[in-house]
C-alpha cells in the first residue's frame, strides 16, 4: 500500500472557555495520497478550516489540539515542537487563506515578498529566488510578471491576489497544500480559472492538495474524493462521482438537493432546515438528527461512526445492519 502524504488520525480539537470545554472537531481521520485533491466540504461552523489549521499547526489558544495523530509522509508532526514545525511551514506544505489580502503584506512589494520566502525556505542567491519569484509568477498566470512583481498588494484585483497568494504558497515546492475557500468573493470565470490552475498544478507536481470550500458543486468538479463534515465530524467520504450520483448520508443529500439545476425551472429551490448547532449544544447521537427527515429513535441516542468499504464510509445508522429500520436499504 501507498503510503499517504498527509494521514489524520482521530483528530480533535477543543476550546476551553470559563464555564466549559468546546468541541471544535472530534474525531476526525482522512488520508490525501499524492496528486490527489481531497475536498472538504460542509456549512459554515462544520470545522472545516479549523481541521486545515489542525494540521498546519496554527490552532491558537483558547484552542488546542487535545487528540489524535496528524502525519506527513509518514512522519508525525502534531507533537513537534514549535520550532521544528514552524519550518515545515512553507517548504513542505503549503496554505491559501481565505482572504488573500489578509495573507499579503501591504508594505513590501509582491516581488520582494515571493524572494524572501523563497530564500527563507530554500538555499538560493538574491538573483536565483527573484528569477524563481518571476517564473512562478508567470506559472500562476500573471501576465507581465517582471513588471508586476514591483507591484504591492493593493495594485492587485481579487483574483490577481489569489493567484500572487498561489505562488507563495507553491514557491518551495510543497508535498501538500491546503487551500481554504481559494476561490471566495471571486467572480465565475475567475473562480473557474483559479480551479483549473489548482488542477494542473496537482498533476504537474504530484501534491497532495486539500481542497476546503462550502460549495459542494466547486468541490464536486475539482476534486477526487470528497469528505463531508458536519458540526466537527466527518459525515461521509468517497470518489467524487459516488458522491455526487448516489449520495449516502441525509446531510450530503441535502447538500446535493440544494444545488441550484443548470437547466429547467424551479419554483423553490430546496433547503436543509435548521442551522448547524452551536458549539457546546451539539446533540447527542448522531449530530445532524434534529435536521434529518430520516430519523428515527436510535439517532438521538447512539453517535453513527464511519462504516462501509475502504473507499466509501458513512457515519449514518441507516447504513449499519444493526440499527437500520424495515425497508431500508442499509449498506448500498
Amino acid at each position: 500500500m501507498i503510503e499517504p502524504v498527509l494521514s489524520v488520525r482521530d483528530l480533535k480539537v477543543d476550546f476551553v472557555t470559563r464555564h466549559s470545554v468546546l468541541n471544535v472537531l472530534d474525531g476526525v481521520s482522512f488520508d490525501i495520497a499524492r496528486g490527489e485533491t481531497l475536498g472538504i466540504v460542509g456549512e459554515s461552523g462544520a470545522g472545516k478550516t479549523m481541521a486545515g489549521l489542525a494540521v498546519i499547526g496554527l490552532i491558537d489558544p483558547p484552542g488546542r489540539m487535545s487528540g489524535g495523530e496528524v502525519h506527513l509522509c509518514g512522519e508525525r508532526i502534531d507533537a513537534l515542537p514549535e520550532w521544528m514545525l514552524r519550518p515545515l511551514r512553507g517548504k513542505r506544505i503549503g496554505m491559501i487563506f481565505q482572504d488573500p489580502l489578509a495573507s499579503l503584506n501591504p508594505y513590501y512589494r509582491i516581488g520582494d515578498q515571493l524572494v524572501t520566502t523563497i530564500r527563507t525556505h530554500l538555499n538560493v542567491s538574491a538573483r536565483e529566488a527573484r528569477e524563481r519569484a518571476i517564473a512562478l509568477l508567470a506559472d500562476v498566470g500573471i501576465a507581465a510578471p517582471q513588471e508586476r512583481a514591483r507591484a504591492f498588494p493593493h495594485q492587485f484585483s481579487g483574483g490577481m491576489r489569489q493567484r500572487v497568494a498561489l505562488a507563495l504558497a507553491l514557491c518551495a515546492e510543497p508535498e501538500l497544500l491546503i487551500a481554504d475557500e481559494p476561490t471566495t468573493a471571486l467572480d465565475v470565470s475567475v473562480q473557474a480559472q483559479i480551479m483549473e490552475l489548482l488542477q494542473r498544478l496537482c498533476r504537474e507536481r504530484g501534491m497532495a492538495i486539500m481542497l476546503i470550500a462550502h460549495d459542494l458543486a466547486v468541490i464536486a468538479g475539482y476534486a477526487d474524493r470528497i469528505a463531508v463534515f458536519y458540526a466537527g465530524r466527518v459525515v461521509e467520504v468517497g470518489p467524487v462521482r459516488a458522491i455526487v450520483q448516489m449520495p449516502r448520508h441525509p446531510y450530503t443529500q441535502g447538500l446535493m438537493e440544494a444545488i441550484p439545476p443548470l437547466h429547467g425551472d424551479v419554483a423553490r429551490l430546496a433547503r436543509i432546515p435548521g442551522s448547524v448547532p452551536r458549539l457546546g449544544e451539539i446533540p447527542t447521537g448522531c449530530p445532524f438528527n434534529p435536521r434529518c427527515p430520516k430519523v428515527f429513535s436510535i439517532c438521538r441516542d447512539i453517535r453513527p461512526d464511519l462504516r462501509g468499504e475502504s473507499e466509501r464510509l458513512t457515519a449514518c445508522h441507516l447504513y449499519d445492519a444493526r440499527f437500520a429500520r424495515p425497508g431500508e436499504p442499509h449498506g448500498q
